[in-house]
């Protein structure tokens, strides 16, 4: 796993984009801070630059890092979600303007697959994860979903079986610094 890892940070220090396995689905990653790796991103995918990306943080405190405040719900949810869940916050801080929705809001979620925080942490940064699969098409469950097209649009595959047997996406919950909180997916 070491070596995969440095393969990856390698890779997006480059600017470059990687699939990996991650704690749902497995994700088409880059530096959440690079503005030109995110656009690679949504070419790659054919996704609309409207449609926000998400990304990956290590633990808490590189959230608290990137959020200019973090509402105390959000460790309740974080704490007692029973599946990976996506917050979407307000004001997110030091990463790509175009990974930033218009509202400036931004989904990150804490990873909780050993390999992302491994390489989070080594990489010191945030991570994008997105769906490794062209827009509109199946989410890969497996490493043999994912299409062609995608594996051959990155710079880096990781070598590493998923030992999530039954992925799925996360559950994304949105926050809003005045209280308010919406569940997007389940």
């Amino acid at each position: 796993m070491i070596e995969e890892i440095n393969n990856c940070v390698k890779v997006l220090q480059e600017g470059g984009l990687i699939v990996y396995p991650t704690d749902t689905v497995w994700g088409i990653g880059c530096d959440a801070t690079n503005r030109e790796a995110v656009q690679k991103v949504y070419a790659l995918k054919k996704r609309e630059s409207s449609k926000p990306l998400i990304c990956l943080v290590a633990n808490q405190a590189m959230l608290e890092r990137h959020v200019k405040e973090v509402p105390d719900v959000a460790y309740d949810i974080m704490d007692f979600a029973t599946k990976p869940t996506t917050i979407i916050f307000d004001q997110p801080l030091g990463v790509a303007k175009n990974l930033v929705a218009e509202d400036n809001t931004l989904g990150i979620r804490v990873a909780s697959d050993k390999f992302c925080q491994y390489l989070i942490n080594k990489f010191r940064k945030p991570i994008v994860s997105t769906s490794a699969n062209i827009s509109g098409q199946p989410h890969p469950k497996q490493f043999n979903d994912i299409q062609p097209e995608i594996l051959k649009g990155v710079d880096y595959v990781v070598n590493l079986q998923n030992e999530n047997f039954n992925p799925s996406p996360s559950s994304i919950i949105k926050l809003s610094n005045d209280g308010q909180v919406k569940v997007i997916r389940e």
